[in-house]
């Protein structure tokens, strides 16, 4: 059996901000896992680099290295502060180290730091020029810092290189609504006709263009999901991508639930862990100017 529950509209009305107003939409019934946790391989990992780096003898490379690598683990399992750390020390070590920059970047880009974020994103991409990631991080963070023509461009070049990948049509698509809404739903029509397979994630397009429902698409992933791992995954996406949605339809209350249960996933290296935090933050923000 898998590791999931159904929660119906009543219940999700129950997982909401006491005094918000119920949403426009009808809410459909949720699928939840049980949150992440932090694997034994991932703490046995850290421990042993952090051995690796107090090694005599190491070149600044390969202590820039090591840094890096359990930065990586550290943001796997939600150590932010300290994978930034981490990152910075290997960019100390090695300041041409691309990855570090973009990585960098990305978490310049959820503190809001949009300028320092782009010199980032710039300098991963002066030293690699085909480093197509730091395009995606890059139009993300000129996504967020309001500049969505910009954005496009780059997140354009990111779809170019995988046109077959929905996530990256799907960021496309939301900077580029921001410039042309007409003209984005127009390509995202094509792109999905020309590009789309029976891959779950096309169905997120599918709501996107409102020919399935958000329910349907959460019971296409309760049904094909094979273990609690892989539905967290899913469903880590599948939510902040619904959550845009809901946004964009001028539904303020469903978009910050569904940001919530992407955050309780707990698959903090996805994108879209990362930015529905991020986007919390922004709506918190918000609320406050309103008072």
């Amino acid at each position: 059996m898998k590791d999931r529950f159904l929660l119906g509209p009543l219940a999700l009305v129950g997982l909401m901000l006491a005094g918000c107003s119920a949403p426009k939409a009808v809410t459909p019934t949720l699928v939840l896992p049980v949150p992440m946790q932090v694997s034994y391989e991932s703490e046995l990992g850290i421990a042993r680099l952090g051995q690796m780096i107090n090694a005599p003898g190491l070149t600044p490379e390969q202590r820039a290295e090591l840094f890096f690598q359990r930065g990586v683990v550290f943001d796997r399992v939600g150590l932010r502060a300290m994978a930034r750390l981490d990152f910075n020390r290997a960019l100390r070590e090695r300041p041409d180290f691309a990855d570090a920059y973009n990585l960098n970047g990305v978490y310049l880009t959820q503190n809001q730091e949009f300028d320092e974020a782009y010199e980032a994103f710039d300098s991963a991409l002066e030293l690699a020029p085909d480093y197509r990631y730091a395009n995606l991080n890059r139009g993300i963070a000129l996504y967020y810092g309001g500049r969505p023509g910009l954005a496009a461009r780059d997140l354009r070049v990111f779809l170019e290189e995988d046109p077959s990948d929905p996530y990256r049509l799907l960021w496309w698509y939301l900077a580029r609504e921001k410039v042309d809404p007409e003209s984005a739903r127009e390509e995202l029509e094509a792109h999905l006709l020309r590009h789309g397979t029976d891959e779950w994630a096309w169905d997120i397009v599918n709501v996107y263009l409102g020919r399935i429902s958000d329910e349907q698409l959460l019971n296409r992933i309760a049904e094909e999901s094979q273990d609690n791992q892989q539905l967290a995954e899913m469903l880590c996406e599948a939510y902040f991508y619904l959550a845009k949605q809901a946004q964009r339809n001028g539904q303020p209350e469903q978009a910050e639930v569904y940001f919530k249960l992407a955050l309780a996933t707990n698959i903090y290296d996805f994108v879209e862990h990362r930015y529905s935090l991020l986007e919390l933050d922004l709506i918190g923000q918000q609320a406050r100017l309103k008072r």
